[in-house]
């Protein structure tokens, strides 16, 4: 055997058994891809998982509060029959002072999908937009349902059950219905708008225009814009067409599906 066999076994242990340095580099961009996954999953949860938790959640407490009103209305009325569109008289206002995060009404936008029913409270903060149980929030300086004036409300269209998600997907005409204890306003979806986040004037009686007595009824749904982005907002205004009693129950458009709410 040669000398130089050994020095080159010797050679090549020496250089195969060498383990690599590990830098700070490679550790840094380990860390940040762990990181951005984790980001990623996060993000999933919140914007799908989350949201259709929260959605559904949602939904089914709009139905219940809406069956416990007509449930209500029905023991009140006893055997009278209901009363006829004719006698329905001019919208009834609800004239109580509600306080930050109490619900009084139900919005059910059927472009939205038969379970986009969410209970609209008082106030717009987060207790409201991000609860399990609301969704829809009223802004107080605003007009009640069916009154003349500006019924103005928000929701998000991203995360926390997203009540307006579908809010751009609005067509001329579509129905957007309100519910309280006292009955059904029906608006008609007119047009939209794109303001920045510090356009307030779209909250006022006859919208920007403060300074002119309003005559219509209108009802105003504001949401962010673009989807998943804060940088604007979208407003979307409707008209009343029309109103009935909770004794005559749901419109009769819409009467099959909010029959099944509760159940």
């Amino acid at each position: 055997m040669s000398e130089s066999q050994p020095e080159a076994r010797r050679d090549r242990r020496s250089s195969g058994g060498r383990r690599p340095r590990v830098s700070v580099v490679g550790v840094l961009g380990e860390l940040l891809l762990t990181a951005g996954a984790l980001i990623l999953l996060f993000l999933g949860w919140q914007l799908w998982w989350n949201d259709a938790i929260m959605a559904g959640q949602q939904s089914s407490a709009a139905s219940e509060r809406s069956s416990e009103w007509q449930q209500e209305a029905l023991a009140a009325q006893g055997e009278t029959p209901p009363p006829a569109p004719a006698d329905y008289g001019p919208p009834v206002v609800d004239a109580t002072e509600y306080d930050n995060g109490d619900a009084f009404a139900v919005m059910y936008v059927p472009r939205f999908g038969e379970d986009s029913q969410r209970n609209i409270a008082e106030g717009y903060g987060l207790d409201v937009l991000n609860s399990f149980d609301l969704g829809v929030g009223h802004y107080p300086q605003t007009q009640k349902p069916g009154e003349v004036g500006n019924f103005a409300i928000a929701a998000h269209r991203s995360a926390y059950g997203g009540g307006m998600h579908e809010i751009e997907q609005l067509q001329l005409g579509d129905a957007i219905y309100i519910q309280t204890k006292d009955g059904w306003y029906t608006y008609r979806f007119r047009d939209f708008e794109y303001v920045t986040p510090e356009t307030s004037a779209v909250l006022a009686p006859v919208p920007h225009r403060p300074d002119l007595a309003p005559t219509d009824r209108i009802v105003t749904l504001t949401s962010c814009n673009p989807l998943l982005s804060t940088a604007e907002r979208i407003i979307a205004y409707g008209v009343l067409e029309s109103w009935q009693p909770s004794a005559a129950g749901a419109p009769a458009e819409i009467a099959p599906v909010v029959a099944t709410w509760g159940s």
